[in-house]
């Protein structure tokens, strides 16, 4: 698949600049500056601890950077609504699986989405309703629609979070170790899924948070990779996706192999660099 090309004349989707983070004077994030066009598809990589959470919080507004500039969709930071801003943002994680009520059918759950709340807390218009459940049909979940969240499996659950970060047509979704749990028949069908979506027309610009670079197929064109929360390199998978730099990343030697437009990592030895 030919990943979309960016546009370099529309505002920039996502743009941080010397971005610092500090938790009880502890350095967390160093230094981050990161620009993500529309039409690019990004993989953010690192290992426990490199940072990855925390740019997703400053990015989402849930964290505040503590020096430089963050704007998103357009809106910057200190001067925008940053909830309502939320409203624009899809999000997937494994983290939420358990925040959402379990006693929600699966159409709540998606149509929760469009406030960008852990629940339903007011009456949905049988539009939104519809919205819902075409967003569920989009991602082969309809026959999940009236069925209890909690009791589903978490391939099931992560297609209903799917839909419901696709209801309000965000123009950018961010995937947080969205795989994080799931076997590997339910991470082929995740993954195959992202793939489909970001080759359709007018996808949102999409954002894959991992350790595993296994997960980073063709539709990912660009990559970061942090350590220690500095930036270590961004650019195409092919600059970065190096044995070097990801030994450095993950601390140990390893090889990196690539079949089909996949790549794989290998660990040489259990001695840490």
């Amino acid at each position: 698949m030919t990943p979309h090309a960016g546009s370099g004349d529309a505002p920039p989707v996502l743009a941080l600049e010397n971005i610092h983070f500090l938790r009880n004077g502890r350095p967390i994030l160093r230094d981050i500056s990161w620009t993500v066009r529309r039409g690019d598809h990004w993989a953010v990589l690192g290992a426990n601890g490199s940072g990855k959470t925390t740019l997703l919080k400053i990015i989402t507004g849930y964290e505040w950077a503590s020096e430089g500039s963050v704007r998103v969709l357009d809106r910057q930071f200190g001067q925008t609504d940053v909830p309502r801003l939320r409203k624009l943002i899809g999000w997937v994680s494994s983290s939420l699986e358990h925040r959402l009520p379990g006693h929600d059918l699966g159409i709540n759950v998606v149509m929760s989405g469009v406030d960008a709340s852990l629940g339903v807390y007011r009456q949905f218009t049988d539009h939104e309703r519809a919205t819902a459940y075409r967003a569920l049909v989009a991602v082969g979940g309809d026959g999940l629609a009236e069925k209890r969240y909690g009791v589903l499996s978490q391939g099931e659950q992560q297609r209903v979070l799917i839909a419901r970060a696709l209801v309000a047509q965000p123009s950018l979704l961010i995937l947080d170790e969205p795989c994080a749990g799931l076997d590997p028949a339910a991470r082929y069908h995740f993954l195959s899924d992202m793939a489909r979506l970001a080759s359709s027309p007018n996808p949102p610009t999409l954002i894959l948070v991992t350790h595993h670079i296994e997960e980073i197929g063709p539709w990912i064109n660009r990559v970061l990779v942090l350590k220690q929360g500095r930036l270590l390199a961004q650019g195409s998978p092919e600059s970065c996706l190096r044995e070097d730099i990801l030994s450095d990343a993950f601390s140990i030697p390893c090889t990196i192999k690539k079949d089909s437009g996949f790549y794989q990592l290998q660990i040489l030895n259990s001695k840490r660099l």
